[in-house]
């Protein structure tokens, strides 16, 4: 669900003024955030606004004639920035269908893989994003660069910038360019970040590819198979066993045909016994609910499951090493590195058994990462390791490393597992079709059958 901005304005019992903005996915979470708030400072709630877009034409010095869109609180707010820049203005409206899609993920990676360009080169970060924000071609990431620009010029603090956009960038990239603004190494964590997010893009691609070309084979064989037996069956078999003739048809064939009168008599059953599972699981699937249980039973999946949950490991490995310290706020490193791994039941488990076991309880990292039940027996015996000797933060780099090159690796055998299996059920259903014609070929009515006819 998209996060929306929304503008508080109230007043404290002095008299003073007090306003703020919050992020959420509506207006009635808006209002219970900005309740708490206001129970937390002791201010009461007078106004509440929405940032929007805007439509704008003005006229500019030379007499040109542009049109534009801004998001802002109000038509007023952006009148006053356009005449702040010297321009007349023509027209300024509300857009009404102000529909926010995410930008495409390949535009993202182009975003990331420039700006990890230009840093290494010693630009500022503020010119590096008014240099792509004209080299974007998707809107809402060129909103995104805007808004981020402002912000930071705003003084906003560079981690909550980032993360006003995380339903639009990502939680990973999110969090790690959010990081990498308030860190000495700010190149190299964007570089990090558009090599991972480069991967992971192949990987989704090719998953995609392995995984629809065979379930288009598949469906397509079982439709082939369906229609063979619902139509073709019938209407040759079955000349033979409504003519009055005693004759005993083949195994196959006599089940074929008895399926296919079941089929005259419930195929709406059987239609909607396929259709409302499928879409009733679709619908749970988006759900915050059925996102978690989807995410704690992927894991699980034989091939593919294991591989996601490789690389939901390799993401948090790889935050966890570039945030970890030997002292400081690690616990918050923790957190920030479940979120960002992708998989809401490890967030879930590291939040609430991992985090609590190392505060409440006084147990160590690797324990308490035990106790979570998410994390392979490599990468514990790994972190088990760096805490023996001290380098806890390299080790984690060096499972993030291990686990990049197996999933590339074990992705190229799952591709050829799929593709194996795939062939047998088109040889199995090659064999059945086979089989089924050449009994119904070898029926033949007796003389006197044929003369009775």
């Amino acid at each position: 669900m998209a996060i929306r901005e929304y503008r508080f304005q109230g007043v404290t019992p002095g008299g003073h003024p007090v306003q703020g903005t919050v992020m959420a996915s509506s207006k009635s979470k808006a209002q219970d955030k900005i309740e708490q708030l206001a129970e937390e400072h002791g201010f009461s709630l007078s106004e509440l606004t929405q940032r929007r877009t805007y439509y704008y034409k003005v006229r500019h010095p030379n007499g040109t004639v542009k049109e534009g869109e801004q998001k802002a609180f109000s038509a007023e707010e952006v009148e006053e920035a356009l005449e702040g820049m010297g321009v007349k203005v023509l027209k300024v409206r509300r857009k009404w269908f102000d529909f926010e899609f995410s930008p495409p993920q390949q535009d993202i990676i182009m975003f990331v893989r420039l700006a990890a360009n230009l840093l290494r080169e010693n630009l500022p970060f503020d010119e590096v994003l008014q240099m792509l924000v004209n080299d974007v071609s998707s809107k809402s990431l060129k909103q995104v660069i805007k808004d981020l620009n402002s912000d930071l010029k705003g003084g906003m603090d560079a981690e909550k910038a980032f993360n006003k956009h995380r339903d639009k960038l990502g939680k990973f990239t999110a969090y790690m360019l959010g990081i990498a603004s308030k860190s000495g190494n700010m190149a190299e964590i964007y570089e990090a970040t558009a090599r991972f997010m480069e991967r992971k893009d192949e990987f989704s691609s090719r998953v995609r590819s392995a995984m629809i070309m065979p379930a288009v084979t598949t469906v397509g064989m079982i439709g082939a198979m369906v229609w063979y037996v619902w139509y073709i069956v019938p209407a040759t078999a079955g000349l033979f066993t409504g003519s009055g003739m005693d004759i005993s048809l083949p195994p196959l064939t006599r089940w074929s045909l008895a399926f296919s009168h079941w089929l005259d008599q419930y195929w709406l059953w059987v239609l909607a016994a396929i259709v409302i599972p499928i879409a009733g699981g679709v619908m749970w699937a988006r759900t915050p609910q059925g996102q978690f249980y989807l995410h704690k039973y992927m894991i699980r999946v034989p091939v593919i499951g294991k591989l996601l949950h490789k690389i939901n490991i390799e993401i948090f490995c790889r935050v966890f090493a570039i945030l970890y310290s030997g002292a400081g706020d690690n616990l918050r490193v923790l957190r920030i590195a479940a979120e960002a791994c992708g998989n809401q039941y490890m967030e879930y488990r590291i939040r609430n058994v991992t985090i609590p076991m190392m505060t409440a309880q006084g147990a160590s990292l690797v324990e308490a990462m035990k106790a979570s039940g998410v994390f392979t027996s490599m990468a514990i015996s790994r972190f088990k390791s760096g805490a023996e000797t001290g380098s806890v933060q390299k080790s984690a780099r060096q499972m993030a490393n291990y686990y990049e090159q197996e999933t590339e690796l074990s992705l190229d055998a799952a591709v050829e597992g799929i593709q194996t299996g795939v062939s047998l059920i088109i040889a199995t259903g090659v064999l059945f079709l086979t089989i089924l014609s050449a009994e119904m070929a070898f029926i033949q009515p007796s003389q006197a059958d044929m003369m009775g006819m």
